[in-house]
């Protein structure tokens, strides 16, 4: 999918709308910013990190899908896409855990 700043889908997302959408078809409503997402539901180490918390860097946002991987909305260029966190260049400030 296309990464298109302030868009959260279905077909376009930028990283705080595609965690949105991903959460709201789980009748989760999180607000549109990276920001702001850094507060929702409860802070986890990373060494605890479990498939769908909220990875939070510094103005963008992922959701961890296990094996030291996670999705997000990355640019204009890769739109949505797996990276690896221990080699991802921003450096992690916060996992959330949502469930």
């Amino acid at each position: 999918y296309r990464y298109v700043f302030g868009t959260a889908g279905p077909n376009t997302f930028d990283c705080s709308g595609f965690t949105k959408y991903v959460y709201k078809q789980f009748g989760v409503n999180l607000p549109h910013s990276s920001s702001a997402q850094r507060s929702v539901g409860k802070g986890v180490s990373r060494e605890n990190l479990k498939p769908g918390d909220i990875l939070c860097f510094s103005g963008h946002v992922g959701i961890y899908i296990g094996n030291n991987q996670f999705i997000h909305a990355s640019n204009k260029r890769d739109g949505v896409k797996i990276s690896n966190l221990s080699s991802y260049s921003k450096p992690l400030i916060t996992a959330r855990r949502i469930f």
